[in-house]
Formats: structure tokens, sequence, C-alpha cells
């Protein structure tokens, strides 16, 4: 990797301007579209998602809020644990369901997550057992935005109901 660099000391915050010349880093663009608040975000492959700030702080409901996309960054990783801990096991899950609840700390700047709960819905043929143990590993050993919010405080609960398929 190389990198062209000039810095300057700003208060605390150093102002780098950085110019990459060769990079494998994952990078997300971030640019102003809507309104005062209103940011659409996206990734290397042109992946997209809007976000804003509630009404009350000036948002205008324009996306989802910062810390809302944390909770589906969970959902999606745990999610894709666990169908693949699960088709690994033969297990036939022919459609799957979440639903992500959480309580941030309140009076605190930053606000985090105190505590979220993950309600599992799996459908199909499959052994409760190996589903409650397909959740456990992802939740608590695969999935990196379950570590990053359990490194920063936050209880993570979860529940897993086996349906049959519809």
């Amino acid at each position: 990797m190389s990198y062209t660099m000039s810095q300057q000391l700003h208060s605390r915050v150093k102002v780098v301007n950085l110019k990459v010349l060769d990079r494998n880093m994952t990078t997300i663009q971030l640019a102003r579209v809507h309104g005062d608040f209103g940011f659409e975000a996206t990734d290397q492959n042109g992946h997209t998602i809007r976000m804003d700030s509630s009404p009350e702080s000036g948002g205008e409901n324009f996306g989802v809020r910062p810390m809302q996309t944390l909770l589906m960054g969970l959902g999606g990783c745990s999610a894709i644990d666990v169908i693949s801990i699960l088709k690994k096991q033969r297990q036939d899950v022919v459609d799957y369901k979440m639903t992500i609840s959480g309580e941030r700390e309140t009076g605190k700047e930053p606000s985090l997550w105190k505590s979220v709960n993950v309600e599992f819905h799996l459908y199909g043929n499959i052994d409760p057992d190996k589903a409650a143990r397909a959740v456990d590993l992802s939740v608590n050993k695969y999935c990196s935005v379950a570590a990053t919010l359990m490194g920063g405080g936050t209880k993570i609960t979860s529940q897993v109901f086996v349906h049959p398929a519809q």
C-alpha cells in the first residue's frame, strides 16, 4: 500500500488529506443527498443505504437512523450464519424471519445500545435443538456485528421459534 499524505492538527483532531494509490480495504462512500441530514452510503460494489436523523433532530425521515443500521447489520450477519450452519446440517429451511428490538442508553452521549433482543423465526423441517445451537454459535462465536455490539457493552438475548413450512 502506498499513500501520499499531508496532515495538520486542528484542536485534538488530525485532519489528513490522503490519496490512496493502492488499497484493498472495505470502503464506504457517504454523501448528503437530501436536506440537512439525508445521506446515502454506498459500498465499493454500488450497494446503497439511505440514512437520516429523526424529525425531532432536524431530519426528514429520508432513511433509517444510523443506529438502526447496526441492528439491521446484526440481523443480516446472524441470518447468514444461522442459515449456513443449518444447511451444513442438512436442515430444510424454507423461510426465515427475524424481529430485532433494542433499547439505548438514556442520558448519555454517545447513547449506545444497552440491550438487544433477537427473535429467530425459522420455517421448515428443522430440528429445534440444531436451530438453537446454530443461533448460539452465530451470536456468541461467528457474527462480527454481535461481537462488536457486545464489545461495546450491549447485552444480546435471543429466542428461537421453529415453525412448520407454510
